[in-house]
């Protein structure tokens, strides 16, 4: 049976004064209401615009009906209740005039429709990509009693289909910024910041993208055979073995290793595969089973289309490497042998090592922190370059947060660590031509490691980036970071690694690189003759 919300009627005002001034303003509880009267009677709404709160007493009427908001020009019709120019929906009160007095249904609608109509409206705004507008929404979500997650989950649901090469850094950046809300007080406004993050990205990404329907048809489900599809690039099998897992009711955990096999299967998309089988996990466990079905068909998309690197000339030896991994013997390690070491040399070194997987690990994370936190900083400012030479702060902070996600996988699969031991050289050699080791970078040793991420949190919160790709990534290998210092707190590389997160965290990075990209076509059609 649906529950009947007794009608709240006000006495407001006077019909006949309402007549002689047009406009009056009331106010009922907490609540401030304007009432007009026009050629088509006497209507009631909020007197704060729903765009940015500015009365709308003072607005314009037309027509009978038709407000406009002056400082923006929002138009609403007041007899139909439709927004026509702007956004979001102008609360009315139905009127009832009995004699000379205005009586207002100041009703409030129930929980269940106001969450409702927040979430209908924050999808709407997803269209124009009004990023204050979901603002407003989360607000509304929240004070109607939803719950802030409830909007993520609707949003990747809304967008999951509209990602034409599978999921993006959105999806991982939204597992982080939740943990990251996890530390606000439950009345911090920073946690409506943190879920306007994980929701505005996932409409940027897809903004104005029309849909890219998965298959359909479900293929009976075989970890090994899910493998096979994804290396095969078949996303009709891949996917129809996902949703077949999905229906036997199989979870994320039954499916973390075939996908986790899948995602190192190469040294792959600049280590976005492996990041991005973790943070669908955490990401289900944190939103619930609601997620798994556009979550997993977006992430098995990716894995398809991710580029294969480890096919191009530049790391064509790791196959070799990965081969000759696990011979009897071994030299000791330390980060120290990594530096210099191009690609081939790098994945070489790994190779003589052995098969002591934590020493490897623990030297090639050192030596990633140390590349890092020694980046010549003046590559970055190139024009003269081809494409290949392109480089900036984002290729170092992959190496951190591909080496924690790949870690988890192996720990809970060992026979993943020589690809990703493999791969993590893979990262090293790559840089090795941007790093400067003779520069004194201790200005940027961490003295206090709880006080520097205590701040650096609460810096992203507000972190004053328009670009998704900068903030997301700040906040991955922030995270990524301290995951590890927590499994490893002792480790010799915690230093370094502090060290070349905070001098990350605060350096220029330049995104938009205007003469290199002309330098760089002028060259390309040049060389197409």
């Amino acid at each position: 049976m649906t529950a009947v919300t007794e009608r709240a009627l006000a006495d407001v005002a006077s019909l006949a004064e309402l007549r002689q001034k047009g406009r009056l303003i009331v106010k009922v509880g907490r609540k401030q209401i304007v009432l007009f009267h026009g050629d088509k009677g006497v209507f009631a709404c909020n007197n704060r615009c729903p765009h940015e709160g500015y009365p709308l007493a003072e607005g314009s009427l037309a027509d009978g009906c038709i407000l406009t908001c002056n400082w923006h020009n929002w138009k609403f019709d007041l007899e139909k209740g439709d927004t026509l120019v702007g956004g979001d929906k102008l609360r009315l009160y139905p009127v009832t005039v009995e004699g000379d007095r205005i009586l207002l249904d100041v009703t409030d609608p129930p929980a269940g429709e106001r969450i409702d109509a927040a979430l209908d409206s924050l999808r709407a705004s997803f269209r124009r990509y009004e990023y204050d507008r979901m603002a407003r929404e989360l607000a509304r979500l929240e004070a109607a009693g939803g719950a802030l997650p409830q909007a993520v989950a609707a949003a990747i649901d809304w967008t999951h289909d509209r990602l034409e090469f599978g999921m993006t850094h959105a999806h991982a950046a939204t597992a982080d910024w939740l943990a990251l809300a996890d530390t606000a007080a439950s009345t911090d406004p920073m946690r409506i910041a943190a879920s306007l993050e994980c929701v505005g990205h996932l409409a940027w990404d897809t903004l104005r993208e029309p849909p890219y329907p998965y298959p359909t048809e479900r293929v009976p489900y075989a970890e090994d055979g899910l493998v096979a599809a994804i290396e095969a690039e078949d996303e009709a099998r891949a996917i129809g073995m996902v949703r077949d897992a999905l229906a036997r009711g199989l979870d994320y955990a039954a499916l973390q290793a075939p996908l986790a096999r899948a995602a190192l299967a190469h040294y792959a998309g600049f280590g976005h595969p492996s990041i991005y089988v973790l943070k669908t996990g955490e990401l289900i466990d944190r939103l619930g089973s609601g997620v798994a079905e556009p979550l997993l068909l977006a992430l098995v998309r990716y894995l398809i289309y991710a580029s294969r690197e480890d096919l191009i000339p530049e790391f064509r030896h790791y196959t070799k490497a990965l081969a000759a991994f696990g011979a009897p013997g071994g030299e000791p390690v330390a980060a120290a042998d990594f530096a210099g070491l191009n690609v081939n040399r790098a994945l070489d070194r790994v190779v003589s090592s052995g098969t002591d997987t934590g020493a490897l690990y623990e030297a090639l994370l050192e030596a990633s922190a140390a590349a890092m936190l020694h980046f010549d900083m003046a590559r970055q400012e190139r024009t003269d370059i081809p494409v290949s030479q392109n480089v900036g702060w984002l290729d170092f902070t992959h190496m951190i947060t591909f080496a924690n996600a790949a870690r988890q996988h192996c720990e809970r699969n060992p026979s993943l660590w020589p690809a990703a031991l493999l791969q993590m050289a893979c990262f090293l050699g790559r840089v090795v031509g941007d790093v400067d080791h003779d520069r004194d970078m201790s200005a940027w040793k961490v003295e206090d490691p709880v006080h520097f991420f205590a701040e650096a949190r609460e810096a992203l919160f507000d972190h004053g980036q328009f670009d998704y790709i900068t903030s997301c990534h700040r906040l991955k290998v922030l995270m990524a970071t301290a995951d590890e210092i927590a499994n490893r707190p002792d480790a010799p590389w915690t230093g370094p690694l502090l060290a070349a997160v905070n001098r990350y965290l605060n350096s220029d990075l330049k995104r938009k690189h205007v003469a290199r990209t002309a330098h760089q076509a002028l060259s390309f059609v040049a060389a197409e003759g």
